[in-house]
């Protein structure tokens, strides 16, 4: 049985206290990649009860994903968008989800990133990351902007932490591992570095904007 929306806010507001949860149900947050990374995130901030989740990725559900992305194996193939949406959906209700099944590119990204408070950022590919740094940083400066930099490998998850950049722009990670060093991506620390990233958008729409 599917609580009400009441008593889902009622449990948010035990857990959270009222005007933190009223941030969080107003906020939109924009989560860019729904790989590793931003699956693991959004369903963080969905649990979280954030307002709205802006979802985007081009890309589709595939076996080498499912050891660290919040999919399942009867959604190989499908679009990640529609896939996660699904999951979501399962896990809060009443989140609102709006999905993008699209490559962010300098010149869509203005216009897909419009309503967001925060952005996140959370592609697998440093040209991709970087682009989206830099249009935010450039053109969106008024946004936060939460980031991924260094997950991979065996290494301690206790490395793993986050720095603010600038006033509105924030790292999280180790800053130095790469999926091409060795070993790539292992779940826990792609997880760990999720979290920070999912907290620090929490603690930002909390006002509490030190790392």
């Amino acid at each position: 049985m599917i609580p009400s929306k009441e008593e889902w806010m009622q449990v948010l507001e035990l857990r959270h206290g009222k005007e933190r949860q009223r941030a969080f149900s107003n906020a939109t947050v924009a989560v860019c990649g729904l790989g590793g990374l931003g699956s693991n995130v959004a369903v963080s901030l969905a649990r979280a009860g954030i307002g709205k989740l802006i979802l985007m990725d081009f890309d589709r559900v595939d076996i080498t994903n499912l050891h660290r992305q919040q999919y399942k194996v009867i959604q190989l193939g499908r679009p990640k968008v529609e896939a996660l949406a699904e999951n979501l959906r399962e896990i809060a209700p009443y989140t609102e989800l709006e999905l993008h099944n699209v490559k962010i590119t300098e010149e869509n990204a203005p216009a897909l990133l419009a309503e967001a408070d925060v952005v996140c950022e959370a592609f697998d590919n440093p040209v991709c990351k970087a682009m989206l740094v830099n249009v935010v940083l450039e053109q969106m400066p008024e946004k936060y902007l939460v980031a991924g930099s260094g997950m991979a490998g065996m290494k301690s998850t206790n490395l793993i932490r986050t720095r603010r950049i600038t006033d509105h722009f924030y790292l999280c990670g180790d800053g130095v591992s790469d999926v091409n060093d060795g070993m790539g991506l292992v779940a826990p620390r792609v997880m760990a570095c999720a979290a920070h990233e999912a907290h620090m958008i929490l603690r930002i729409l909390s006002g509490e904007l030190e790392a």
